[in-house]
Formats: C-alpha cells, sequence, structure tokens
C-alpha cells in the first residue's frame, strides 16, 4: 500500500484515500490521527488533545502530537508523535468505545499547557457539554501534586461560564478582559417592543452589546439569507432602544484589534490598563502543528 499514491499513511500499517484526507479540515485529520492509533493500541487511554477530540471539545489547529495516559509508567516519554503521560496522582477514566480521561481532567491538563484563551475555550465547551463546574475542577486540580501550569490553571477556572455558546465567544470574552474593558455578562435578554433578543456579551450600565458573527449562526443558502435579514431587524430594534451594537469575528478577536476597535467605537471605556503580554499568547498555538493560533 505504501506504493500506492492515491493513499496516505496515518499510522504504521494503517492507512487512509489521500483525497479524503486532504478535503478534511485540520481537528477531523487530527482525530483521524487518534482513530489510527486506537486501532494499533485499542486499550489506549487518551488524554489532552486527543481526548479532547474525542470528548468532542475545542481543537486549535492540528495537534503535533497523538496523546496517551498510562499509569504505570514511572515517567512521561515520547515516540515519535506519540506523548506518553503519567501522574503520580490516581486517575479515573471514561470507558466509551475507546477510553480517556474524564471531561474533569481533560480541561485541567490542557488549561495547564495551552495558552489561556484557548484553555478558556475548552472548559467552557466542557460546562456545556458535560456540566464541568468551577469546583469540581478546582477540587481535582487541589488534589493533584503537578505544580506546572497552576497559575495559568487557576485562571482558567475562575472564569469558566458555560452561558459562552462558542469558541468565539469565550476568546472574545478573553480578550475583552485583556484589553481593559470590563467584564460582560453572557446571553442577556433584552426585552425590546413585545419580543425579547439575547445578545452574546452585553455590558448593561454602559449600553454596549456585542456580537462575535460566524457563517455558522446564519446556516446557509436561503437560510442564511434570511436569519442576516431578522438578525438585521433585531439590531434596528436595539439601537432604536438605546443599545450600541459592536460586532466583530472570529478572527478580529484572534487578532485583537477587530474586537477592540468595534468595542472603542461603541464608547465602552477601559478601566485596566492594556495586558499586552496576555493578549501576544493569541498569535501562536504551540501545541499545533503550524503553530498558528484560532482553531
Amino acid at each position: 500500500p505504501s506504493a500506492d499514491r492515491a493513499l496516505i499513511r496515518i499510522r504504521p500499517a494503517v492507512y487512509t484515500e489521500r483525497a479524503l484526507w486532504d478535503a478534511l479540515p485540520e481537528w477531523d485529520r487530527y482525530l483521524l490521527r487518534v482513530h489510527a492509533y486506537a486501532l494499533i493500541r485499542p486499550r489506549a487511554i487518551f488524554s489532552h488533545e486527543s481526548a479532547a477530540a474525542l470528548l468532542g471539545l475545542p481543537l486549535f489547529g492540528q495537534p503535533c502530537d497523538v496523546h496517551v495516559f498510562d499509569p504505570r509508567r514511572p515517567r512521561s516519554l515520547r515516540f515519535g508523535d506519540v506523548a506518553v503521560h503519567t501522574s503520580a496522582d490516581a486517575r479515573a477514566f471514561w470507558d466509551g468505545p475507546l477510553r480517556t480521561t474524564t471531561a474533569v481532567d481533560t480541561v485541567i491538563d490542557l488549561a495547564r499547557t495551552l495558552p489561556p484563551a484557548f484553555g478558556l475555550a475548552v472548559a467552557d465547551a466542557a460546562a456545556r457539554r458535560f456540566a464541568v463546574t468551577t469546583e469540581a475542577l478546582s477540587l481535582e486540580a487541589a488534589r493533584q501534586r503537578s505544580v506546572r501550569g497552576r497559575r495559568r490553571l487557576e485562571w482558567t477556572t475562575e472564569r469558566l461560564d458555560p452561558r459562552a455558546e462558542s469558541v468565539a465567544e469565550s476568546i472574545s470574552r478573553a480578550v475583552a478582559e485583556w484589553c481593559g474593558f470590563p467584564a460582560p455578562v453572557l446571553q442577556a435578554e433584552h426585552p425590546v417592543g413585545g419580543r425579547r433578543y439575547r445578545s452574546d456579551l452585553c455590558w448593561p450600565d454602559h449600553r454596549v452589546i456585542g456580537e462575535c458573527d460566524g457563517w455558522s449562526k446564519y446556516g446557509a443558502g436561503e437560510n442564511a439569507a434570511g436569519a442576516v435579514r431578522d438578525e438585521k431587524l433585531r439590531e434596528d430594534a436595539l439601537r432604536r432602544a438605546g443599545w450600541r451594537v459592536a460586532r466583530w469575528d472570529y478572527a478580529g478577536a484572534l487578532r485583537v484589534d477587530g474586537l477592540r476597535t468595534a468595542l472603542e467605537s461603541a464608547g465602552l471605556p477601559r478601566i485596566r490598563p492594556q495586558d499586552s503580554a496576555h493578549l501576544a499568547t493569541l498569535r501562536r498555538n504551540p501545541r499545533s502543528i503550524d503553530k498558528r493560533g484560532g482553531e
């Protein structure tokens, strides 16, 4: 099979069609790599980004490594693109079609190691999907002896919020904080003209609403056109009610300037100096193959 140019090797003795591989987005390529490893090691326990991929939690780019947890080993080590982790602390695991670390442990592992805004997006998604709470994360983190990434983990657990409905909202919340803006209210309801509208982020004291746009928000085809029209009517109603609406997209949040300019133009004041060191962490994800930030 290695001589067949229509096939690409994912792992030794595991191949897929090159055309299918080329058509996959980065996160699905990574999921395929995880499943390919499971074919060779069916009792493997997946952790970190590999567990996140299997649990349906966010990925950022295509992770460099397949991550597995082996409690029998005295120390962590690496075999090629497989990172094998261990711990002096006892761990629980989830037994599904493939075994993974629990959602709580997966969030903790990634919050310790990912750039902070990406770790927050994973935590928010786990809170929505698996009802992971700040209390559960704090209790488990306190039980663990590792000090690696502890301050980053504490920053994440303090800000976890299941009301963030997308990766873009989680990233935007972190960027707004680091730009010096006040903390927003998430998914606030606004009664206007006999209807109730929800906003992604809201600063009621300043009458500012923040909306982070993505085309998945609007669907496709005729449905997309209708959704965009409804969104325009909604925004007009909110403006007539005295709200100033700031809009940006996911790329604008990652670049910072799109979000910052939109909120400044809407009149949202800064209450603290800009945190340039944290904003710089958005530019690069060292755990991704291409090192870029973002999904």
